[in-house]
């Protein structure tokens, strides 16, 4: 099912998504990859502030290539989520409410999920160039020195994402394979 939703992510809107959902993002989302998160975990350690609140937020993992001339980014797909998941529990209790990759996720990322009615969203790994068409505005917020994997602010408009594990704990990646399973 085909389902428009703005962002930040309400928590009625992001319990209403189930897995296999066709979703398309309009609003206000984040960039953060490997390094911006093992900075962000530092912080939090340290009881300092986050970049950026994480109450009802989205996070992309992804890494934009440079912008061409004329558009606010590059190329701009998905990375392997897994790579995020020894800190994505932490940001889910304070209020993130989606994360955006590619593959699977960790059983502690799955609880987390559950436990605060977040999702997990897949966007189409090798499609950065099409993905980015849907990107209307590209600003760097922390972590400059970072380079590609600094934290961006983008503004998105109908950004395309399946929901991989929703709400409730259902894995769009088990049930598929179940689907086609022989016994």
């Amino acid at each position: 099912m085909d389902k428009y939703i703005n962002v930040p992510l309400s928590d009625e809107d992001a319990r209403s998504l189930k897995a296999g959902d066709y979703v398309y993002l309009t609003g206000t989302i984040y960039t953060a990859r490997d390094a911006a998160h093992k900075r962000m975990y530092e912080a939090l350690a340290a009881g300092e502030k986050l970049p950026m609140d994480m109450g009802n937020n989205v996070i992309y993992y992804m890494g934009p290539s440079p912008a061409r001339e004329g558009r606010p980014i590059g190329s701009a797909g998905p990375t392997t989520a897994s790579r995020m998941d020894k800190y994505a529990p932490a940001l889910l209790d304070l209020g993130l409410k989606g994360m955006i990759g590619k593959g699977k996720r960790s059983q502690a990322v799955k609880d987390a999920i559950v436990r605060n009615g977040a999702v997990y969203f897949a966007a189409v790994g090798g499609a950065g160039a099409l993905l980015s068409k849907s990107i209307t505005k590209s600003e760097v917020i922390a972590y400059d020195d970072l380079g590609t994997e600094a934290i961006r602010k983008l503004e998105v408009k109908n950004f395309p994402v399946i929901v991989v594990i929703d709400a409730e704990g259902t894995n769009l990646y088990d049930t598929a394979a179940e689907k086609y399973c022989r016994e």
